[in-house]
């Protein structure tokens, strides 16, 4: 089965060899492009609408990779490549099938590739191969549901450093002045680079509640909440952390039966 793949990488020599491993063990399988930066990968992606599997290096010429997922949606599965520590990486897992670890072994490399084609021969199971093609936008959304694959934690930049959040710590988010903020349970606010419409397709939709366009909740970070005027609701967090979350009429069936699972 031929499969169509670009290879995002800013070293030459590694792409190469990344190339010549794929095609090693896929020699069926169709390298589109190699590009070098966030911003000719998001100029590609706008300008290509087949279907791809994307090789992903974190650290690119012009910057941190995962911004391309802050610029616009990409529906396309990844398999990252990164010299990145595997604790990092795993807090960015968007549409992940896998991630390498460099020097890449080709070994390794075989195991993500299988790894995928599973993921496909499920996808298709009584589907006609030659009537119907891979959907990979639903083949991605495949994977993370089957993996668990919600967010577990956020990667967090203070100054020079960096530290994790898991998702368990957070009690909700909100957006404020076009910037979105986690706010942890000991009251500590944090910046996450991501609007909120990302993060509820990325939360564990048990663990949060969407409630109104500038916050979301932690199930865990609930202390009661009460009727307010026109059928809304005020929802009152733990610790007095925030008095402002508020449900409108519209969700209040909905935010009831989510509390009552």
């Amino acid at each position: 089965m031929q499969i169509n793949v670009i290879i995002v990488e800013d070293e030459v020599h590694s792409a190469g060899m990344l190339k010549e491993m794929i095609l090693s063990l896929r020699p069926e399988w169709n390298v589109m492009a190699i590009l070098q930066s966030v911003s000719e990968t998001v100029e590609w992606l706008k300008e290509n609408t087949e279907n791809i599997v994307i090789f992903l290096d974190i650290e690119l010429a012009d910057g941190n990779s995962f911004s391309i997922f802050e610029q616009m949606k990409v529906e396309h599965p990844v398999i990252f490549t990164t010299a990145y520590n595997e604790f990092a990486l795993k807090a960015f897992q968007l549409n992940s099938i896998d991630y390498l670890l460099k020097p890449i072994k080709e070994s390794e490399l075989l195991k993500s590739i299988e790894k995928f084609e599973r993921a496909i021969e499920l996808f298709e199971t009584n589907v006609v191969q030659s009537d119907k093609s891979v959907d990979y936008q639903q083949l991605a959304k495949n994977i993370m549901s089957a993996s668990g694959g919600y967010r577990k934690r956020f990667l967090i930049s203070k100054r020079d450093s960096f530290f994790k959040l898991p998702v368990e710590d957070i009690a909700y988010f909100y957006f404020e002045s076009r910037v979105t903020f986690a706010v942890s349970f000991d009251g500590k606010q944090h910046i996450i680079n991501q609007a909120l419409d990302k993060l509820e397709e990325e939360l564990d939709p048990q663990m949060f509640f969407r409630t109104n366009r500038q916050s979301i909740v932690n199930i865990e970070a609930i202390d009661h909440f009460e009727a307010y005027f026109s059928g809304k609701l005020v929802v009152k967090l733990v610790n007095k952390l925030n008095d402002k979350i508020m449900i409108s009429r519209g969700k209040a069936v909905q935010f009831k039966d989510w509390v009552n699972q």
